[in-house]
């Protein structure tokens, strides 16, 4: 990295890099060093073609027709029509910033130097991703492997004047794009297709978007679960260093330190320390051990997303002109097991979370209303938002089904063990746009709770975090449309406010939120 810019091919790139490139923040350059190594592996391609030696994709069929030999004249048609045939995908388009980031990661992995494209293809793929020219991918169709075929074709039909693109907030087909700009199609060379089209940049940028998503999720539910706890007077006991110490796992030991922090100087933690109460439910009690478990999920899918996305997933890989490898770089099933225990990961903070909704609605605690409302019989009062957040925490449960337990032979055999990785990157994502409306009832009925606590105050952070709730969401003594306030509050979570105002109050007071390293972005 310099100076906020990216070298494709050389640097090593982050999901949050990655993010960064994909929205503008950091611009992603080609230095000469990586143009001059690209060159050389298109060179060993047409060295390849030239001398006749038979290179599967390069001079074969595809597939189950890679026995069909290619004459050299017909080479470059062959990469055409593949990004034709292949375009078969279906359902309705992945959103514009997921597109994006697969053409960021493809960017990187080209570059690298080891895919026989041409310096030409590059340039106009980084052209796509400079204009935010985004070309329109359906999200069905991907079996993870031999790559994500379907989206990666439909990513770069453009490139050959083909398909739509978002051009300047408008859905228009390639052709006016390309009479507006003054373009033309590229004319690919002999392996060009094939490495466009093999790769895991589907599940990858998918990847990405649960890494930062489920993160922020991770960040909001240690700060509503310390609200919970706040608003049934729970003891912040469980949470102590030593405890953690004796049973080390890093996520839990990152949730107690988190919790230690938020419920410092709390006077309402304090009002209750001789209370005479033996011990919390597990959703208050157990938060490092749950939070934790998830973090720790977290954990490993951002450590192997790592290695995914500086990795070459295409085939075959060019090493010279004497050497090129037909392998399976390109299979899915390194991330697809990942993104699955993921899901199951997502899908367990919404399950802890409708679980100490549920507690406060109880009103067993004394100046805790029976469903957070005191005149209640005429008023339904937060009844019915539990129920919301039941109805999601059971949909959830049955996205959990991990698609990776699944193969379906493709290819006429040849493609035989195939990791559906593709439906386990969109599933997680389908997990956590759920997760966001669960912990949005949660937060709203800790902050209503919150308030019952009156005059009594908690710490600096959560209290920064319960003024940001009522700014939008005002208490509530009587029914109302909650539907609003829910959609409020998800969005706040969406929008990563509920965090930016959690982490600016322990700024300003000097209270470090962070814990390990390892669980930042």
């Amino acid at each position: 990295m310099k100076d906020n810019t990216f070298q494709y091919g050389e640097d090593t790139l982050t999901p949050r890099l990655a993010l960064d490139i994909a929205a503008g923040p950091c611009a992603g350059v080609v230095t000469p060093e990586v143009a001059g190594a690209v060159r050389l592996s298109c060179e060993a391609v047409e060295t390849i073609v030239s001398r006749g030696d038979i290179t599967y994709g390069v001079n074969t069929g595809f597939g189950p027709l890679c026995t069909t030999i290619i004459s050299e004249n017909e080479t470059r048609q062959l990469q055409v029509n593949i990004l034709k045939s292949h375009s078969v995908g279906m359902g309705e388009p992945i959103p514009d910033e997921v597109a994006q980031l697969m053409l960021v990661l493809k960017m990187h992995a080209l570059s690298q130097g080891y895919s026989g494209v041409a310096l030409e293809t590059l340039e106009r793929i980084q052209w796509h991703i400079e204009t935010g020219t985004t070309p329109l991918v359906p999200s069905q169709g991907s079996v993870g492997a031999s790559g994500d075929l379907a989206p990666l074709a439909h990513l770069f039909l453009p490139l050959i004047g083909l398909g739509q693109v978002r051009y300047k907030g408008e859905l228009v087909e390639t052709a006016h794009v390309f009479q507006k700009e003054g373009l033309e199609p590229l004319d690919l060379g002999p392996k060009e297709g094939l490495a466009l089209i093999n790769g895991t940049q589907f599940i990858a940028a998918f990847a990405v978007k649960a890494v930062e998503r489920l993160h922020n999720c991770l960040e909001t539910a240690d700060i509503i679960g310390a609200m919970s706890l706040e608003g049934i007077l729970g003891s912040g006991r469980p949470f102590e260093q030593k405890l953690h110490e004796i049973r080390p796992y890093p996520g839990s030991r990152h949730v107690a330190f988190r919790l230690r922090q938020l419920l410092a100087d709390s006077e309402m933690v304090a009002s209750h320390t001789d209370c005479g109460r033996v011990q919390d439910p597990y959703s208050i009690r157990c938060m490092p051990q749950v939070h934790g478990a998830s973090r720790n999920a977290w954990l490993h899918l951002k450590q192997q997303l790592a290695i995914e996305l500086n990795s070459v997933t295409d085939n075959p890989i060019i090493l010279d002109a004497d050497n090129s490898i037909s392998g399976g770089n390109f299979h899915g099933q390194l991330l697809a097991l990942p993104l699955d225990y993921t899901t199951l990961a997502a899908s367990e903070i919404g399950n802890i979370s409708d679980r100490r909704t549920y507690l406060l609605l109880e009103g067993g605690v004394h100046g805790l209303p029976k469903l957070l409302m005191r005149n209640t019989g005429i008023n339904s009062g937060f009844m019915l938002p539990q129920y919301t957040s039941a109805a999601l925490v059971s949909e959830n449960k049955s996205l959990c089904f991990p698609p990776s337990a699944d193969s379906v032979p493709t290819s006429l055999g040849q493609e035989d063990h195939v990791s559906m990785g593709a439906i386990s990157g969109r599933r997680v994502n389908q997990v956590v746009d759920n997760l966001e409306k669960i912990l949005a009832v949660e937060l709203v009925c800790a902050a209503q709770a919150f308030d019952y606590r009156r005059p009594l105050k908690s710490g600096k952070v959560l209290e920064n975090c319960h003024a940001l709730v009522r700014e939008r969401i005002d208490h509530a003594e009587e029914d109302r449309v909650f539907a609003n306030d829910l959609e409020a509050a998800r969005r706040m979570i969406a929008q990563k406010e509920l965090v930016v105002a959690a982490d600016e109050a322990a700024a300003t007071a000097g209270i470090d939120l962070g814990g390990s390293s390892d669980f930042v972005l």
